[in-house]
């Protein structure tokens, strides 16, 4: 009997320490052993996938290895009462994609633990648009909201906002009412913000000039930051008495530097942002979320390729002129 086989991109480690992603056949076998096998319809892409995809180790410790980091898609075998052939649901996060084949094959086989019902009401090609990007979005989001920080408390700075999680933030945010400020590097993109809800952009270097300062003039009500480095340290010194921050991000930097001052004189907070290891019961609140009140899954920009023209948009992506979110669909 003819083993079942699906498609994949696998990037492949050669002799020379060089790393290439292809198109490749895979017999169904050669996945790990879960409780759940999953014919995936859609992946996103994400920065972890392009780390993955040129060796780093960081990210992918061996090769040859499938990233993707995201799937979603139908349940084809389940070991779990709970889960049933035919169920729509979504992985993101945890250890898939990264060290266990993603959601850049056909399919794939997971934990249970690792498994989120997709909300009736979203689609799965919506639930990819979002993706990790807008997931971790809207787990920022959540923070905000969450320390009590409304619409008419002033403007929201959102940094690396033509990015995946920063342009969906602009967008959930906007649809809440807040009046949210884009800082990006890209000047061209400012009818792209706006036209995702930004009321105004803020160039990169405007917020990286060097300051000793340990406070500067009071300005945000609130950040999302997914940059890290000198744009969070002056975003932190700027922030309103009770303010609050969340960062997720360090492609600007993984240190900043602040003093006490801040956090004891205007009694700011920041919260770092996980969406890795997110427990299951947040995981279903903020899915419900994007799938209802938060929608935005229909003015996110995006691309939509296939297996073979992955590598332009990871090229992209590692080049730093990718925007927006780019979902791959497998037409298995």
């Amino acid at each position: 009997m003819k083993k079942l086989t699906y498609k994949a991109y696998e990037v492949q480690e050669s002799e020379n320490n060089n790393y290439k992603g292809n198109v490749v056949e895979k017999n169904i076998d050669t996945l790990p052993d879960g409780d759940i096998l999953i014919k995936v319809k859609y992946s996103s892409l994400n920065y972890k996938d392009a780390l993955s995809s040129i060796g780093n180790k960081g990210v992918t410790k061996h090769y040859p290895h499938i990233p993707g980091i995201d799937a979603a898609g139908f349940i084809e075998s389940s070991h779990d009462k709970n889960f049933k052939k035919g169920d729509k649901v979504i992985v993101t996060g945890y250890d898939l994609g990264m060290n266990t084949s993603g959601g850049f094959g056909e399919y794939i086989s997971v934990p249970k633990e690792w498994v989120v019902k997709c909300p009736s009401n979203l689609s799965l090609k919506e639930a990819m648009i979002y993706g990790t990007a807008g997931f971790t979005a809207a787990l920022s989001v959540s923070k905000l909201i969450k320390n009590d920080i409304k619409p008419t408390d002033g403007e929201i700075l959102v940094t690396g906002a033509t990015g995946g999680v920063g342009s969906v933030a602009v967008s959930i945010l906007s649809k809440l009412g807040y009046n949210v400020i884009a800082s990006t590097g890209k000047a061209t993109k400012k009818e792209f913000l706006v036209s995702i809800g930004a009321k105004d952009i803020i160039l990169r270097k405007d917020l990286q000039e060097t300051s000793k300062r340990p406070m500067l003039k009071s300005k945000w009500a609130g950040i999302i930051d997914t940059v890290g480095g000198l744009s969070l340290s002056n975003g932190l010194k700027a922030l309103k008495y009770d303010g609050c921050a969340t960062c997720c991000g360090n492609v600007a930097g993984h240190t900043f530097e602040s003093s006490i001052y801040p956090f004891i004189l205007r009694g700011i907070t920041l919260y770092g942002i996980d969406s890795v290891e997110c427990p299951m019961n947040k995981r279903i609140t903020i899915w419900d979320n994007l799938a209802n009140e938060w929608f935005v899954a229909d003015t996110i920009k995006f691309k939509e390729v296939t297996l073979e023209n992955l590598q332009n948009q990871i090229d992209l992506m590692l080049a730093g002129k990718h925007t927006g979110r780019t979902i791959i669909s497998h037409l298995n």
